[in-house]
């Protein structure tokens, strides 16, 4: 995976543009959003069809790349965002600034919930995730837009 040292410390509040044909999106996120597609490609999705590309950027430039791998049990599935992280943190990387995830879907799909949930582990409120098809990013939303009341270490604290 390519390393994205140029770029997460420069994407300014212009990220939050709703209309991503008016933002300049940085070539650190350009450069994700190939390493994502190209990592959908890889995709074991032989029930759904569905095929994930991921590219996760940590603070220091590195890039964790991740997709779908289905298991015909269903239950075993690990999604590409997961397979992402996961990697990232048997790496000993645990903080990310973004995500970028490649979808042919008409609309590109959002995490899915149990992503989410993961993310909340490891996601600021601000880690931005970029939504793309193979050919264009389409969106960018704030983790805490798409998970705003997450579960997580600060609850299980709370509970003691």
């Amino acid at each position: 995976m390519a390393s994205a040292k140029d770029g997460a410390a420069r994407v300014t509040n212009e990220w939050k543009v709703r209309n991503i044909e008016d933002m300049k999106i940085p070539a650190t996120i350009r450069q994700l959003h190939r390493d994502a597609t190209r990592m959908r490609k890889a995709a074991h999705a032989p029930y759904s069809k569905f095929k994930v590309g991921s590219a996760l950027l940590a603070p220091r430039g590195r890039v964790f790349g991740g997709c779908n791998v289905e298991n015909a049990s269903y239950g075993g599935t690990v999604c590409a965002e997961r397979v992402a992280i996961l990697k990232a943190v048997s790496e000993g990387v645990t903080r990310f600034t973004d995500i970028v995830v490649v979808t042919v879907a008409k609309t590109p799909a959002a995490p899915c919930a149990l992503c989410l949930q993961t993310m909340a582990e490891f996601f600021d409120p601000e880690t931005r995730i970029w939504l793309a098809s193979p050919t264009k990013i389409v969106s960018v939303h704030r983790f805490v837009e798409l998970l705003p009341k997450p579960f997580g270490p600060k609850q299980l604290a709370e509970a003691e």
